[in-house]
């Protein structure tokens, strides 16, 4: 015999399907979502502690310069007959660079011969009158002691005498002044030959052969030499960072055109007032108009043996201001609430849980910072979450 339920008892069978059906599609639901999404601890953006150096730095803009640099000029006048020679070329101290046409010169030395031979002959003339006086005027000098001669005669012998005796310092100091003339007609012959006054190298030629010199007013420019070896590095530093910087802290830099080659110096001077201020025109000036910027010139030097520095080269410069060697440090990101100057709270991960920690830190470079109690290097910081979730870092 069939049974059938009853309709209200269909209905509870349905139901009850149906519930089952929505648990199940939940549970489903579940599990996808716990498998599907990244834990918490996975969706943290984290920083291992680590070890390295930290630097505090002031960034100024150099200029490269030869430490030794000499314009090498005319300072007689004529004609620049012969150069020996060209740009680039190294040379020695003491060797012939060029040559001026030196008539001009040889003639004032021979006409300052002459003048001297003729003060010297002036003065033997007045050496030998003197003795002449000098003789009359003894004989005067016993005509009087005898009562036989004429007072008037012995003043006049005595008048001639110190006459010639004045003549003769005349004639001595015309010759220390023909001595003199010829000396530097003598010095003007040898300013005719161009000789290098250092060990260097030619960076430019500024007359060339042919020309005309003219030293009446300026030392005209023949040619620059400079010493490469060493070069000085001129930098502009801000009067915003300017008390934060001292002779003998330490740089480094690099050249624009070799931007991956790091050089290592340290400060060597600091002008103690702008340029600006140096000329006298502006300092009137400045007491009317403030400059828009002041900047400092500090200055250093820097090796240059295999002459891969040139002159004028832009240098990008960094003045370590505070520094700390093979310290601990996480990124500045990093530091949550500040308690004290030093002391900051940071997240640390124990075990897949971030727990709160207070850490005292010391030198900050704006990237990273100095930890100097409260973590140990391997341990895991949690820094800000970023849109979008973050992934670990390190």
């Amino acid at each position: 015999m069939k049974t059938t339920l009853p309709i209200s008892g269909k209905r509870t069978v349905r139901v009850m399907l149906l519930l089952g059906l929505l648990a199940a599609i939940a549970l489903v639901g579940v599990a996808i979502w716990y498998f599907a999404v990244p834990k918490q601890v996975q969706t943290l953006s984290t920083a291992v502690v680590t070890q390295g150096d930290i630097e505090k730095t002031v960034l100024a803009t150099g200029i490269l310069k030869p430490a030794l640099q000499v314009s090498v000029g005319a300072q007689v006048n004529g004609q620049l007959t012969k150069l020996y020679v060209k740009q680039g070329d190294r040379v020695v101290r003491g060797q012939l660079l060029a040559e001026i046409d030196p008539r001009l010169q040889q003639n004032e030395l021979r006409k300052s011969e002459a003048a001297l031979q003729s003060a010297q002959a002036q003065k033997q003339v007045t050496q030998a009158t003197l003795r002449q006086y000098q003789q009359e005027l003894n004989r005067q000098l016993k005509l009087d002691r005898d009562r036989a001669g004429v007072k008037s005669d012995l003043e006049k012998a005595q008048a001639l005498f110190q006459t010639q005796v004045a003549q003769l310092k005349v004639n001595e100091a015309q010759i220390v002044q023909s001595e003199m003339a010829l000396e530097t007609a003598k010095a003007n012959l040898d300013f005719t030959r161009i000789v290098a006054p250092i060990d260097g190298e030619v960076l430019g030629i500024v007359t060339k052969e042919g020309q005309t010199i003219v030293s009446s007013q300026t030392v005209p420019t023949i040619l620059v030499l400079a010493s490469l070896d060493t070069m000085t590095v001129h930098t502009r530093i801000s009067e915003t960072d300017i008390l934060k910087v001292r002779v003998g802290q330490p740089l480094w830099f690099y050249v624009v055109a070799d931007p991956k080659h790091r050089y290592d110096s340290v400060m060597g001077a600091i002008q103690e007032a702008p340029n600006d201020a140096l000329l006298e025109s502006n300092l009137s000036a400045s007491t009317n108009q403030q400059p828009a910027a002041v900047y400092y010139n500090g200055i250093f030097t820097i090796a240059n043996p295999e002459r891969v520095l040139r002159t004028s080269m832009t240098a990008q410069v960094f003045i370590i201001t505070e520094q700390a060697k093979n310290a601990l440090r996480v990124p500045v990101a990093a530091l949550g609430t500040q308690q004290e100057k030093d002391r900051y709270q940071v997240r640390v991960l124990e075990g897949d849980q971030p727990v709160s920690r207070w850490i005292r830190v010391g030198t900050n470079d704006g990237q990273f910072v100095e930890v100097k109690e409260g973590l140990k290097e391997g341990e895991r910081v949690v820094l800000p979450q970023q849109s979008g979730g973050g992934v670990g870092h390190g």
